[in-house]
């Protein structure tokens, strides 16, 4: 019987016997499984759809009653009259312009940042803090309030970490008020959602915000609740102004309806959202009340609408610069005592961000366009065995996952943008997603060739049988008897054979398959990638740790492969600039630009990176022109390799013929300019210089690293007077071990085909 090998568990004889592709099917599966359970999240969030359905139609039909005079479940609370003049405080307060000096934005759905300051607002917060001029006010306000409820209201959440607020606005004048306008013509539904962020943790505290948006007077009126927490639209009356509020009262029957047809349509679709059931504990319960006051524009009334009409659709008529969305708002809540101020806002409309996506999106893809063209012009000349053993696999690899990452995020917001800006965003990702796949190729190209590199493993030592025993001198050795044979080894236990047995277990076959089957390998890997490329995305603070980590190692691979190996990367300029600059101005448009489509937080540290990058390809070029590992002392460089272009002895100069002889690939003559003469005499002098400072260090009792120290400055300073067309007059020739003489361009040429001498046939080392 066959002994089983004890490294992969199989028996010698079959390993070239074809895989069973059961096993592999079953893996994959397992990984399809694990990528697309959604542990019934599904089928949870359409009974959440379908009671929200039941729960908004119940609300519908008791303010139906109410509005007639029947007998209804509902009941409309009474106005607050001490939240006017703590609004007044604030400067919270509509007025009705002139138009033919001022207006209102007549549309605000866009999106609006600004900074939030936050304050206590509790009895007991108050009666220490005498600064505030408004504290009267407030405590007014929270009269009568649970003390004990404002403190299991907040929760968890650190309001006074949170000074920085992100807004989405969306107004929509339901279709049952379109078609009767005349009865409500300054009232539009306005439904927002709301970002705080936590500067410490970085984690996000989401509201919802449903209300009404008063165009003559430029105030919007709502109210707020932490997202997935029930919201009752049937309760703005009672927080409008006093002379609104019968309006007010008209709009809400029509929205309730509309939201109903919109979740019915949705059910039936099939278009079923599970994200409010993602979280499991809200960070906060505080209801809010808010109310806002957008700053007047000094554009007159009908100059605003056309360029209202411009931007809703656009003919191309000129029409006034669109001026600056500018609103102040206040946050209140009397259940949890907390007042929030938000002030230096930045509004932007919707309509105009898609403008600006559009052309973010043509530009990154002229920029992945000449990426990808530098790339394709560089493997052009890097794909021959003498170039692929040069370069690194693993800036390819980092460019690759660079790309998979823009490819994710690009297609991402092109599916959630609109019209223009979605195709500009899909030519980014399409550009993106071919260079992803070239990268790898050439990546994977690379691991093949460059495989034999890395010694194998060497093989554990088979153990040493035991010595014979010796035989006693009054014994005499046994004759014709058999050889002796070692005793049989005892026989193994069941729980051993169950141990050794590869199927005796699923952890045990799956570290075996995955060891032993280059398929499985793939799919673990890629799945390890998915999974991580998801999270990078997901999480902002990961996203800036892979941003400047990857970037961060572009070409720092081919750096440290240069000197370790003593050759040259055969990176071209315009490949190494040309990638380097495409890949800044991704980085440096969102890690500096504060105004840019992702409303990123400008990074101090973005300018270093493009520092570190840039020092990265000088540094690659340096290598280039003047050594693989000019940076390291003499003791740390590689072992020296071949030297094609040593220094020779020139033609005399009253010789008839001037060239060093015949290439023996295209038999013209190599011809070296007279200059180099001048520059062989000034290093037989440094030669000389560099002896003499020698044994002055000896003389002194100077040590070896003083040497090293003067022998380097000694060959930088005999660099820079000879210059660098000098080391380029030297490299028009090449000398291989041989002794044959060649053109440097022709052996290039040849050594890109085959490794071999074409005069005599020797294995030639790379140029």
């Amino acid at each position: 019987m066959d002994a089983r090998d004890e490294e992969t568990g199989t028996v010698p004889n079959d390993r070239n016997r074809p895989r069973s592709s059961v096993s592999s099917f079953l893996l994959i599966s397992f990984i399809l499984f694990l990528l697309t359970s959604h542990n019934g999240d599904e089928f949870l969030a359409r009974h959440h759809y379908q009671d929200a359905v039941t729960s908004l139609e119940n609300q519908l039909s008791n303010y139906t009653a109410w509005l007639n005079g029947t007998t209804s479940n509902f009941t409309m609370p009474e106005l607050d009259h001490t939240v006017p003049p703590l609004l007044d405080a604030f400067h919270i307060k509509g007025r009705t312009l002139d138009p033919l000096r001022e207006s209102y934005y007549p549309n605000i759905t866009g999106y609006v940042r600004g900074n939030a300051q936050f304050y206590n607002i509790t009895p007991a917060s108050l009666q220490r803090n005498d600064s505030l001029p408004w504290r009267p006010l407030a405590e007014d306000y929270v009269a009568g309030a649970n003390v004990t409820e404002m403190a299991e209201m907040v929760s968890t959440w650190n309001w006074t970490a949170s000074n920085k607020m992100v807004m989405t606005l969306n107004e929509k004048k339901p279709l049952a008020l379109q078609k009767n306008s005349s009865d409500v013509k300054d009232l539009v539904a306005v439904h927002a959602r709301m970002e705080f962020t936590d500067e410490v943790s970085q984690e996000t505290l989401r509201l919802e915000l449903d209300g009404v948006h008063f165009l003559s007077q430029g105030s919007i009126v709502g109210l707020v609740q932490p997202f997935g927490q029930p919201l009752d639209i049937r309760l703005l009356p009672s927080i409008v102004p006093s002379d609104r509020m019968n309006e007010t009262t008209q709009i809400i029957a029509p929205e309730l309806e509309h939201r109903i047809s919109k979740l019915k349509t949705m059910i039936d679709d099939g278009l079923i959202d599970n994200e409010s059931n993602n979280e499991d504990e809200p960070k906060s319960k505080c209801p809010f009340m808010f109310y806002a006051q957008f700053h007047p524009v000094p554009v007159p009334d009908h100059l605003m609408q056309d360029l209202e009409n411009e931007i809703q659709h656009p003919t191309g008529i000129s029409t006034v610069k669109p001026p600056k969305m500018v609103l102040t708002a206040v946050l209140l809540s009397k259940q949890c005592g907390i007042l929030y101020e938000i002030h230096s806002t930045q509004g932007l409309r919707s309509q105009t961000f898609f403008s600006k996506m559009t052309t973010y999106g043509g530009l990154s893809a002229a920029i992945y366009l000449t990426a990808l063209v530098l790339f394709v012009r560089q493997v052009e000349r890097s794909r021959t065995p003498s170039g692929i053993t040069r370069v690194s696999r693993w800036i390819f690899l980092t460019n690759a996952t660079i790309d998979a990452v823009c490819f994710a995020g690009h297609i991402t917001f092109a599916i959630l943008a609109e019209g223009r800006a979605s195709l500009a965003l899909m030519a980014t990702a399409f550009l993106s997603c071919v260079l992803f796949v070239q990268e790898a190729q050439f990546a994977a190209l690379i691991f093949q060739i460059q495989g034999p590199e890395s010694p194998p493993t060497p093989p554990r030592p088979a153990a040493t049988p035991a010595p014979p025993a010796p035989v006693q001198n009054n014994q005499a050795p046994a004759t014709n008897q058999p050889p002796t044979t070692a005793a049989p080894a005892a026989a193994p236990s069941p729980n051993q054979q169950r141990n050794d047995d590869p199927n005796s277990s699923f952890f045990r076959f799956f570290i075996h398959h995955v060891r032993t089957d280059p398929q499985a390998r793939l799919w673990i890997m890629l799945f390890l990638f998915l999974t991580v490329l998801v999270r990078v995305i997901l999480s902002p603070a990961l996203s800036m740790l892979f941003v400047a980590v990857t970037y961060s190692l572009i070409w720092l691979p081919q750096i440290w492969r240069s000197a370790r190996k003593g050759r040259t990367s055969g990176l071209s300029t315009e490949y190494v600039f040309g990638t380097t600059i495409c890949r800044l101005a991704g980085a440096l448009y969102f890690l500096t630009c504060p105004y840019n489509v992702l409303d990123v937080e400008p990074r101090g540290w973005a300018y270093w990176l493009a520092f570190v990058v840039m020092f990265q390809a000088c540094i690659i070029l340096a290598q280039e022109h003047i050594g693989p590992s000019f940076f390291l002392p003499s003791r740390y460089r590689a072992v020296k390799t071949h030297d094609y272009h040593p220094s020779m002895p020139l033609p005399d100069s009253e010789a008839p013929e001037k060239s060093l002889g015949d290439c023996s690939i295209c038999m013209d003559a190599i011809y070296v300019d007279p200059s180099v003469r001048l520059q062989e005499e000034l290093r037989e002098t440094e030669k000389e210089k560099g002896k003499g400072k020698g044994r002055v260090g000896e003389a002194d009792g100077g040590t070896g690293l003083q040497k090293d120290t003067i022998a380097s400055a000694s060959r930088f300073f005999g660099v820079l007077r000879m210059g660098a067309g000098g080391s380029h007059r030297r490299r028009e020739y090449s000398l291989a071990p041989c002794h044959h003489l060649f053109h440097t361009e022709c052996l290039e040429k040849w050594l890109a085909i085959k490794n071999i001498c074409p005069q005599c046939r020797r294995p030639l080392p790379p140029l």
